[in-house]
């Protein structure tokens, strides 16, 4: 029973910085941010990893919530979203802020919907070991990009942060083998790998090198390399994420939510670099 004294009381607002400060300091999967949007918008641009529910869907779709998490619901300019958070208040949920300003006065990099990069690859329904060979997948593709960056680039800084990310993501493939060689059936455990691994094209037809050809008239500047590893970075966080909430299989959703944490990681330290070049 929605309470009608906390739907119309005032709900508690974050900017942009304070709410991406609230995102730094707590793990993936302890919080969701709530898009409220329509799905046409969602798709043109989103804040990585915000679960949609479009407003008129929401009340009916209270009980996918955890009334336990904190929820950050925003929308184009917020308004609808703070309509989304009083009714989310007024249903008992404990922790709730509208972002300010919505999507338009977010200024960090934002995903964008699985067409933008050939990635529509989720059906919805996948098994946690097609889910692991999928953010394999991923990290191989970032692995690749990180790899040609280097090869190109002469800034020193770039070039060792470039040089951990690929650490990194080279262990993130560790850990989706060792994932997978526990969930997938007997004998199969790393077959799923064998045309993935120096493959360029990453699951769901994204084509790696292809896309470094695409874009390599905009590489010039060490700037613009960081932005779009930046751009990459996020849509990689943004699958991670969209895969931890369709997986039931708990192991699967603890590493990938790990994963996703250093992906943030990631973003931070590319994000301390643009500042610096800037």
């Amino acid at each position: 029973m929605v309470s009608l004294k906390r739907l119309f009381s005032p709900v508690r607002s974050f900017d942009p910085d304070q709410a991406k400060s609230f995102m730094a300091e707590h793990k993936e999967g302890t919080y969701v941010i709530l898009d409220v949007r329509q799905p046409a918008e969602y798709e043109e641009a989103h804040i990585t990893g915000a679960k949609l529910i479009p407003l008129p869907q929401l009340h009916d779709s209270i009980k996918k919530l955890d009334l336990e998490q904190p929820i950050i619901t925003y929308c184009a300019v917020g308004g609808r979203s703070r309509v989304a958070a009083q009714l989310l208040s007024g249903a008992g949920f404990k922790e709730v802020y509208n972002l300010k300003g919505g999507i338009k006065a977010w200024s960090d990099h934002k995903a964008v919907g699985p067409k933008e990069l050939n990635l529509d690859i989720l059906r919805g329904d996948e098994t946690p070991e097609e889910i692991a060979v999928l953010a394999y997948g991923m990290e191989a593709g970032l692995q690749t990009f990180y790899e040609q960056m280097i090869e190109k680039g002469e800034d020193p800084e770039l070039r060792q942060l470039l040089s951990k990310l690929i650490d990194i993501e080279e262990n993130h493939k560790k850990m989706l083998r060792e994932l997978h060689a526990k969930i997938a059936p007997s004998g199969k455990a790393f077959q799923a790998f064998e045309v993935t691994e120096g493959s360029t094209v990453m699951e769901g037809g994204f084509n790696m090198m292809e896309f470094i050809e695409q874009n390599a008239p905009f590489l010039d500047a060490v700037q613009d390399v960081i932005d779009l590893a930046m751009m990459l970075e996020t849509q990689a966080l943004d699958l991670y994420l969209r895969f931890a909430e369709k997986s039931s299989h708990s192991e699967t959703k603890n590493v990938l939510f790990r994963i996703a944490d250093e992906e943030k990681g990631h973003l931070s330290a590319l994000g301390r670099l643009l500042e610096e070049k800037l």
